[in-house]
């Protein structure tokens, strides 16, 4: 296996573990320098590095660049001169005389967002075909195998069918993952909602009344979890507030919802536990 397969390889590797990482590339070369265009390396959200674009101090800041590139979610055009003095305006210095000057792209490179859904029910089916269809990467919970089945949800990355606290201990949910509790049912919806502040994805979203959702407030609060932790996390009454009534209509408020906030939209007409 050649370099850049192992590299891409680490790629997809790192992209199904849910991982986002920096593709960094020299793209133009001029004058002297240790390495030359096309050549790659990989920056792991850890600060681990795979293959090498030169080494020493240069290859140290184009690590430090990468991960503030994957912190920031953006990638970047970096120049650097390979010289200590005459250093044009935005370029960097790498501190070596080799004399010449390198750009190095830094493309951050995020998986497809993953959708946990509690519930397969009449809200959960077209959530997860919608989220499908919008490229998310979907898991389905529930305790009914009937609902949750390979033949409701043949796209699904995973089906669990368990308690709903087990089933989300299973699911793997990792700090860039989006809850949607949609199960229906005022104990389970609870179990889940606790569940899931305790796994603290970056998305939680419950579904039902604003009675509801301020009972199981009252109820988290007397059991001593600090809510304020939690604030931009928890959205209740789930989806943006558009007047919707039939299950495929609330499934669009849920993912327009989810949308804006990967895109990171201000201003929208969200529904808050806190």
């Amino acid at each position: 296996m050649s370099l850049n397969e192992e590299l891409f390889s680490k790629i997809v590797e790192e992209l199904n573990r849910g991982r986002t990482i920096a593709l960094c590339t020299i793209v133009e070369k001029k004058g002297s320098g240790p390495r030359d265009v096309g050549t790659k390396m990989i920056v792991l959200s850890s600060g681990e590095a795979h293959g090498t674009i030169g080494g020493g101090s240069f290859e140290r800041l184009v690590i430090e660049e990468a991960l503030k590139a994957i912190n920031e979610g953006k990638s970047k055009l970096i120049r650097y001169v390979l010289r200590r003095t005459n250093i044009p305006p935005g370029v960097k210095s790498t501190g070596l005389e080799c004399g010449g000057e390198i750009s190095v792209f830094i493309d951050v490179i995020s998986p497809a967002p993953k959708l946990i859904i509690v519930g397969a029910g009449h809200i959960g089916k077209p959530l997860a075909d919608l989220a499908h269809m919008l490229g998310f990467r979907v898991v389905i919970i529930d305790s009914n195998k009937e609902l949750a089945s390979r033949g409701r949800f043949p796209y699904a990355e995973k089906i669990i069918v368990d308690k709903i606290d087990n089933a989300l201990e299973k699911s793997g949910v990792t700090l860039q993952d989006l809850v949607a509790i949609v199960y229906g049912s005022v104990e389970e919806d609870y179990i889940a909602l606790k569940k899931a502040l305790e796994l603290k994805p970056r998305y939680i979203g419950l579904l039902g009344s604003k009675y509801k959702i301020e009972k199981f407030k009252e109820k988290l609060i007397k059991e001593g979890i600090n809510l304020s932790e939690f604030r931009g996390i928890v959205y209740a009454p789930i989806g943006l507030n558009i007047g919707a009534e039939t299950p495929e209509e609330i499934a669009l408020s849920i993912m327009a919802e989810i949308i804006g906030i990967l895109r990171g939209i201000r201003n929208l007409p969200h529904n808050t536990i806190i």
